[in-house]
């Protein structure tokens, strides 16, 4: 199973924290995240992560060619909905592209954590 991760620079920790709490499950994964998140992440956790390019610059298209490619089963996007995005319209066109394609898609974590449940329910 393919997942990506991204969170914006205000919910990174959130999302460091999350992994940690859902390392076992994560683990189980192949991993994508952009940039940024990827590395902190990497350095934070054990996880293995496919790194792309950092939001901003062209990382969330290339997990959106990745999701309309087939290739991701899931994203867990921590957005941060009190800051406006320099690259907003980068960051609607991946959430419409995981509805086009039906890819499940968290934007919190209680979203998440029901992802998570749903995607590994019969691995428990």
């Amino acid at each position: 199973m393919r997942l990506a991760l991204i969170a914006h620079d205000e919910k990174k920790d959130d999302l460091i924290e999350f992994a940690r709490e859902h390392e076992d499950w994560l683990a189980e994964a192949e991993l994508m995240a952009t940039g940024t998140t990827g590395k902190r992440l990497m350095e934070a956790t054990d996880l293995e992560v496919e790194r792309k390019a950092s939001g901003p610059l062209g990382g969330d298209m290339q997990i959106g060619g990745e999701i309309a490619d087939g290739d991701c089963e899931g994203l867990i996007f921590l957005r941060d909905p009190l800051t406006a995005q320099p690259h907003e319209p980068d960051v609607s066109a991946l959430l419409r592209i995981c509805d086009v394609h039906d890819t499940p898609l968290a934007t919190n974590e209680a979203s998440a954590t029901f992802l998570l449940e749903g995607l590994f329910a019969d691995d428990r």
